[in-house]
């Protein structure tokens, strides 16, 4: 087995132990992987989400800063850096950190969502301060109100922001170890560079070693199927796809509580068109009672509109249709 093909293997256990939430064993293998390949850029990666998810903010802080000096082009660090900084209330951080980002790569998405939920946040608040200075300040009243409208919440350390989680396995471990860091993660929030005028089919830009790529001749099994059926049904329903939304659930879907088929497909329309924006999270899946028509699969959703934000347990009784799983029955809990 070759050194590639044992860290794919490798990092895909660690990403799949990650999506079932065994954090503490995905933990115990990426760190046994890096106290022998400490400089692998993926494997880093995938501990600071692992450490992220256990709610430890510093030592995941000390991970992707770590990997932003090492990776100063790349923008997937400094955005994460974004979001645990958020999370500790460190909006001035945060805004830095994602204003980073997006010197290194302008068009990355992520960090433009972001950066607009720390704004938001950080007007919510100076509009707050305004109110307690002087409660008669109708404008302030009004432009708070339209604010908390767009979804920030009256708590402004609660603010969500996406984590870039990419998909490993990561490229040959041996050339990250000679890649040297050029400055402090703290110097570098200020000063890189933005590289993507420069970069010419002579110059083109740099691997990413974050990027969301699986190897060609990685196994498939029935309970990988069935995840990726989950991952299309929910970027479907975070891409606003309403047709590609429906078509994950098979003919025998019969909606909860007695609602016809055409009342309950009539609903979810409504409800996926009517926002401007939804963004699904799926976390701690697990696949159980895989045969070769059957699956049931549970997992963590979160979902956030511009409307409303919830997270729940969810449990999809999955049916094999030809080469397609679909989905046969969804309950609230599990």
């Amino acid at each position: 087995m070759t050194t590639a093909t044992a860290f794919a293997d490798e990092n895909e256990e660690v990403s799949r132990l990650f999506r079932q939430g065994n954090l503490a064993k995905a933990l115990e293998r990426a760190d046994a992987y890096l106290a022998k390949h400490s400089k692998d850029a993926q494997m880093r990666f995938q501990k600071g989400l692992i450490l992220t998810e256990q709610n430890k903010v510093a030592d995941a802080s000390r991970v992707f800063a770590s990997l932003a000096e090492d990776y100063p082009d790349m923008p997937e660090p400094y955005n994460n850096l974004a979001v645990l900084y958020a999370s500790q209330g460190q909006y001035e951080k945060a805004r830095s950190a994602l204003e980073a980002a997006l010197r290194t790569h302008p068009s990355y998405s992520t960090a433009h969502q972001n950066l607009g939920g720390i704004y938001a946040t950080m007007a919510s608040q100076a509009y707050d301060k305004a109110l307690q200075l002087d409660k008669g300040k109708a404008v302030a009243q009004t432009r708070l109100s339209m604010i908390r409208n767009w979804g920030v919440q009256d708590h402004p350390r609660e603010t969500q922001l996406a984590l870039a989680v990419p998909v490993p396995p990561a490229p040959d471990p041996g050339k990250a170890a000679d890649r040297t860091p050029a400055r402090s993660a703290e110097k570098s929030l200020e000063n890189t560079p933005s590289k993507t005028a420069a970069r010419t089919p002579e110059h083109p830009a740099p691997a990413n070693p974050f990027a969301a790529v699986k190897p060609a001749s990685a196994p498939r099994n029935d309970s990988s199927d069935v995840l990726g059926a989950i991952d299309a049904w929910a970027k479907a329903w975070s891409s606003k796809d309403v047709e590609a939304y429906l078509g994950f659930y098979a003919g025998s879907f019969r909606p909860p509580k007695g609602v016809s088929r055409a009342a309950w497909e009539k609903g979810r329309r409504e409800r996926i068109e009517k926002p401007k924006s939804i963004r699904l999270d799926i976390t701690h899946v697990k696949v159980s009672s895989v045969d070769a028509t059957h699956a049931r699969v549970s997992f963590r959703q979160s979902y956030y509109s511009d409307i409303v934000r919830s997270t729940t347990g969810k449990t999809l009784e999955m049916v094999k249709s030809g080469d397609r799983w679909l989905i046969h029955q969804e309950q609230i809990g599990r």
